[in-house]
């Protein structure tokens, strides 16, 4: 990746993607900056929440125009294979080129936004470039809690005008976001001795496409926990389930790819087992046969555990996990296309034998809707005498359709590239929102390159749409 072009950039990425950086764990990749910023001679602060602020003085001739603040997170989704071995908070990335994609080797690749921030570096880091004076801001924890951005103090920036560097199609300008708000169940459980005269197996759902849960929650892709527990379910209704442990998903943000569960069955019922299994693989595969690929449900032996939960706790959580909704609730009326209010059940832990921890995520342009859905995922767990808590949530990012900054980069990306670019507000969540409500009179935008696969072990970044990305983030720089 080092020969790709512009050089400036694909070198910082490559530097950056030798940095562990996990959310709430960026010390690492913060101790980075800061070093690289003293090397470089470049003004850099560190705010009380670790956001990092590098200044650069406005070229000659651009000295009277306003600052313009460039903006990515430094923090990035971890998830690898299951098969792969790899420890975030020490390893480096290892990416890689396959035809027109980099992609890593079994883990997420962090392009999400580590390209954004190797942008601003690349930016810093050349001085032929034309632009007016400028601040850039790396913000912390963006993925589980947008931390940095709730922190960051009014006064900190003095520009008036943001380019937000963390979307990802080439070709659209983003000027709103949806808000979100999570969602997290603790139900407890109590276990007993696991009977020994029975037939225990895991049972695995594996292969799924993932991804992000805003962006990608439009793209009927399956969902690891809800298609474990259909099956489960199903079987519980033939005969008696013992639940040993079931897991499944991780990150709050990422549709979930993996799910499995030990259990126990009468031995008798072992074969049938085996038939339903198979029968329920021919269903979901034709169900999802244009989104999901490479699905695969399996039941392997298992040695008898010493416990499992208790009777009636089986029935309580599968029946609340089915119940739950998943997926788009209502399209937008106002931006065709748009997927207004979304909910995603991310994950089911097991915690300390004592608590099974669901954790969703809902999401929606519309303040009232986002509380509506929150509160519909509630009623369904407080229905099976689960304890439900509501995060604080995060603002949307109201759409401005007079944006000067989004009408600037539109003819930037006509200029260069002969095609329209689209204007339009994205269901993931942005910093901007945040933005907005310490900022209030700060013109914003996003953009980036292409990107797939986006919070899964598949993303992938578009090598040239990177170029194109950067040759718009420079040519609209100049004209500002």
């Amino acid at each position: 990746m080092l020969n790709l072009e512009p050089k400036m950039l694909w070198q910082s990425f490559y530097e950056i993607c030798q940095v562990p950086r996990p959310s709430k764990k960026e010390e690492q990749i913060i101790a980075f900056l800061l070093d690289w910023g003293k090397k470089h001679g470049i003004e850099t602060v560190k705010d009380h929440a670790g956001n990092i602020l590098m200044k650069k003085p406005a070229s000659k001739g651009y000295e009277k125009r306003p600052t313009v603040v460039l903006q990515a997170h430094m923090d990035m989704v971890c998830e690898k294979n299951s098969d792969t071995v790899h420890d975030f908070l020490k390893d480096p990335i290892h990416p890689y080129i396959d035809g027109e994609w980099l992609k890593a080797k079994g883990t997420t690749l962090g392009a999400d936004n580590g390209i954004g921030m190797a942008a601003m570096m690349a930016v810093l880091l050349d001085n032929e470039l034309k632009h007016p004076a400028l601040e850039c801001l790396f913000t912390v924890d963006e993925e589980t809690g947008l931390t940095g951005a709730f922190e960051l103090k009014a006064g900190f920036l003095s520009g008036k005008k943001l380019l937000n560097l963390d979307s990802e199609d080439d070709g659209e300008i983003f000027i709103g976001c949806a808000g979100g708000i999570d969602t997290v169940v603790n139900m407890p459980y109590k276990t007993v001795s696991a009977p020994v005269d029975l037939y225990y197996c895991k049972i695995s759902v594996k292969g799924l496409s993932g991804g992000h849960s805003g962006d990608d929650i439009d793209k009927g892709r399956a969902n690891a926990n809800k298609l474990l527990n259909r099956f489960l379910w199903n079987v519980n209704r033939k005969t008696t389930l013992y639940v040993a442990e079931i897991n499944g998903g991780n990150l709050r943000n990422a549709i979930p790819r993996e799910a499995y569960a030990v259990v126990g069955v009468d031995k008798n019922f072992k074969e049938e087992l085996a038939v339903m299994l198979n029968q329920y693989i021919s269903d979901v595969t034709s169900e999802y046969a244009a989104t999901e690929h490479n699905i695969k449900l399996t039941i392997d032996t298992e040695a008898n555990p010493e416990t499992v939960m208790e009777g009636d706790i089986v029935n309580r959580l599968l029946n609340s996990v089915y119940a739950c909704p998943n997926g788009i609730i209502r399209m937008s009326d106002d931006m065709p296309g748009l997927v207004e209010t979304s909910t995603n059940l991310a994950s089911i832990k097991m915690k300390d034998g004592k608590n099974i921890e669901i954790v969703t995520s809902q999401r929606s342009s519309v303040s009232s809707a986002k509380k509506d859905i929150a509160s519909m995922v509630e009623s369904v767990f407080v229905l099976a005498g689960a304890d439900v808590k509501h995060s604080d949530g995060y603002p949307g990012w109201k759409p401005n359709p007079n944006s000067e900054l989004a009408q600037k980069l539109s003819a930037s990306y006509k200029k260069l590239f002969n095609k329209e670019a689209k204007i339009r507000a994205i269901h993931a969540g942005l910093e901007c929102g945040l933005f907005s409500e310490k900022y209030p009179d700060m013109d914003m935008v996003s953009f980036g390159p292409t990107m797939r696969g986006v919070h899964s072990p598949d993303e992938r970044l578009h090598i040239k749409d990177t170029e194109k990305f950067y040759m718009l983030l420079i040519d609209v720089l100049e004209s500002m």
